[in-house]
């Protein structure tokens, strides 16, 4: 089964900018659709961006849309989340999730179906 880990969370001031990594062992992506929640403290797990398991098709949540891009390595052993234009509403724990897909390119968006989770890398933004 595959492992995630994730990496590039820190300290940054609002606008500037972070890129988060992910990056599969015991496997890669190939099997899998990855996706990046976040949770904030005392709130629920929300979905922040999610790729197909082709790659083809990219969604973002409304909040971050136009700010942070998600993208994936050609050797699908890596999944990025470059983050700009940083807010103090930003501020999380930031998650790498995969799930197991049959399908080519169906982007899931809700945290329950995904199988396998990271340990989460600490984002703050402040003003």
């Amino acid at each position: 089964q595959v492992q995630l880990v994730e990496s590039g969370g820190g300290l940054v001031q609002a606008g500037g900018s972070l890129r988060l990594s992910c990056a599969a062992s015991r496997g890669t992506f190939s099997n899998y659709a990855p996706g990046w929640f976040r949770q904030a403290p005392g709130k629920e797990r929300e979905f922040v961006a999610a790729i197909s398991r082709s790659g083809g098709n990219i969604y973002y949540s409304d909040s971050v849309k136009g700010r942070f891009t998600m993208s994936r390595n050609n050797a699908k052993t890596t999944v990025y989340l470059q983050m700009n234009s940083l807010k103090p509403e930003d501020t999380a724990v930031y998650y790498c999730a995969a799930v197991i897909s049959g399908s080519w390119n169906t982007v899931i968006t809700t945290p329950a179906p995904y199988d396998y989770w990271g340990q989460g890398t600490e984002v703050t933004v402040s003003s």
